[in-house]
Formats: structure tokens, C-alpha cells, sequence
């Protein structure tokens, strides 16, 4: 009875396993579909192939664990041409619902559909021409093939961690020269910003010494044209006095203190004049000019009488120009 039971426990042992490598291959079926973007029958194609393995493993096994090789082919005849069935509806489903979009448009893809369909049942046909691999369930055959692929992932990621590492330190050096660069143009926008404000002073300064210079230019050009107007008024009132107020003949006149002293010489009513401004302008605080034997009689009575001079309130011997220009 023990040895048995031990038989039955093997037995399961067993079914479990090649269930599980089952699973396994079609997982594995289904993550290589999905890499390779296949899409209408591929998957079941796919699951077929994986049917046809594991069926295929099952009646290698079928001889240690005595089952009948009929029910087995029955079954795993029903269920490949179920499959069947169904990678063809999805052929042929995916054919329709391309064609049903737009005539146009079928017209152009068609013969690429049918080129995919031929390639499609020729890769089925392959795969059903071709005998499953069964992998070794010795534990040391598989512990070898599970180092070399722990091996060869761990050269996969060290080659990544290699290539990382160097885009890593080219970043660096990137980000190195890039704070340089920004160091630089810092100090010459640094630099063009104090040429900018000295060029500004410098254009205020000049701006106010031209300003200052036009007008001092200004100024000088009004300066030479009042003196111009000056020398034409001088001139001219020299012209109409010479013209219409002449010296009398006998030019000299006599001392009324000392008839011994010598007569004095009479001077000109522009004299008089220009006495009478220069003395205005030179000491306008004290314009009064004393007047002596030199001054005509009736030219100082012309004067006061018609307001172009007039006398102090104190002392009658004294006149000054009137403030025409106040």
C-alpha cells in the first residue's frame, strides 16, 4: 500500500510539473506575441503550437505513468482543431474588418493581407512540422542553464552600468563647461554694463559742456551784436548832433571866477552825452556829473528841459542822465 501510494504521489508530482511547464510555455508564447506586435491569429497560433507541445510531452511521458494513448490523441485532436478553428475565424475576422473600412483602402491593403495570411500559415505549417524541445528536469542542468542566464544579465546590466556611468560623466563634463560659460558671460555683461554707464557719463557730460558751450556761444553772438548795434547807434546820434547841434563858432569860453585865468575850451554835446552814460553805467549808485565852464549853457538847459537829464535836488552844479533803460 505505501509503495502505492508513493506511486500516486509521483504521478501527481509529475502532472503537476508538466502542468506548470505548460503554463510556462504558453506565458512564454504569449510575452513573444506581444514583443513581435503580431496581432489577428498569432496568438493563437501561438497557443496552439504550445497545445501541440505539451500534448506532445504528455504522450512522451504516457509510458511512466501507464495512461491510454487513445484518449490522449483523441483529446489532443479535438483540441488542436478547435484551435484551429478559432487562429482561422481570427484570419479571416481580421481580414473583414480591414476590408470593411473603406473600398479605397481595401483595394491598396488587400494583397498585403493575403501576403500576410500566406506568411501566417506558412509559419503555422512550421511550427506543426517541428518537434517541441523538451528541457531536462535534472536539477543540475538546470541550475548550469539558470547561472548562464543570471550570468548573462549580469554582463547585460554591467554593460548598462558601464555605458550610464559614461553619459553620466559626459553630463558632468557638459554641465562643468556650461557653468563656465555662464561664469564668462556673467563678467561680460558685468564688464559691458560698466562701459555702458561710463559711456553714459560720458555723454552727459559732453551733452552739458555742449549745451554749456552753445550758449556761452549764444551769449557771445548777442554780446558782438549789441556792440555792432552800439557802435551804429553811436554813429549815428554823432551824425544828427554834428548835423543839427554844432559848436558855436568861438568854441572857447570865458573863466567867470578870474578873467585872468585862460578861457576853456568848449566840448561837444556828444561828449556831454557820453560823460552823462559812461558815468550811469560805471556808477549807477552816485550817476550825478558835476558840470564846469567846459558844458555849454544852452545844451545843459536843453537837456533839463526836455527830461533827457536833470539836476541833484541838493546841489545845482550836478546833473545826471534819467533812467531811461529802469
Amino acid at each position: 500500500m505505501s509503495g502505492a501510494a508513493n506511486d500516486c504521489g509521483a504521478r501527481e508530482t509529475e502532472n503537476e510539473k508538466r502542468t506548470a511547464r505548460g503554463e510556462q510555455r504558453e506565458a512564454d508564447s504569449e510575452r513573444q506575441t506581444a514583443r513581435s506586435g503580431q496581432r489577428g491569429a498569432a496568438p493563437q497560433c501561438c497557443k496552439f503550437l504550445s497545445v501541440v507541445g505539451r500534448s506532445t510531452e504528455n504522450l512522451s511521458e504516457s509510458g511512466s505513468d501507464k495512461a491510454d494513448p487513445a484518449d490522449n490523441m483523441e483529446e489532443l485532436l479535438s483540441e488542436c482543431e478547435t484551435l484551429w478553428n478559432q487562429m482561422q475565424e481570427g484570419v479571416y475576422s481580421d481580414v473583414t474588418q480591414h476590408t470593411s473600412r473603406d473600398a479605397s483602402f481595401c483595394v491598396i491593403q488587400l494583397p498585403l493581407l493575403m501576403t500576410r495570411v500566406k506568411a501566417l500559415s506558412s509559419e503555422i505549417n512550421q511550427w506543426q512540422e517541428r518537434s517541441p524541445e523538451i528541457s531536462s528536469i535534472n536539477p543540475d542542468i538546470l541550475s548550469v542553464l539558470g547561472k548562464e542566464e543570471f550570468q548573462k544579465v549580469k554582463e547585460d546590466l554591467e554593460m548598462l552600468l558601464f555605458i550610464v556611468q559614461a553619459k553620466n560623466k559626459q553630463l558632468e563634463e557638459d554641465l562643468k563647461r556650461e557653468h563656465q560659460w555662464e561664469k564668462e558671460q556673467k563678467e561680460i555683461v558685468n564688464s559691458l554694463t560698466g562701459i555702458k554707464e561710463e559711456t553714459k557719463k560720458q555723454v552727459e557730460k559732453t551733452s552739458t559742456r555742449s549745451l554749456q558751450g552753445a550758449a556761452f556761444n549764444e551769449l557771445q553772438n548777442k554780446m558782438q551784436t549789441l556792440k555792432e548795434h552800439k557802435e551804429k547807434l553811436s554813429t549815428a546820434l554823432a551824425e544828427f548832433i554834428e548835423e543839427h547841434f554844432p559848436l558855436p563858432e568861438n568854441r572857447k569860453a570865458r573863466n567867470k571866477k578870474s578873467s585872468k585865468e585862460p578861457d576853456v575850451e568848449l566840448i561837444s554835446l556828444q561828449e556831454i552825452l557820453e560823460n552823462l552814460i559812461s558815468k550811469l553805467l560805471t556808477t549807477p549808485h552816485e550817476p550825478y556829473v558835476t558840470i564846469n565852464d567846459s558844458f555849454w549853457p544852452p545844451y545843459i538847459e536843453m537837456l533839463l528841459r526836455y527830461g533827457i537829464a536833470r539836476r541833484h535836488p541838493e546841489d545845482a552844479n550836478r546833473m545826471r542822465l534819467e533812467a531811461f533803460h529802469m
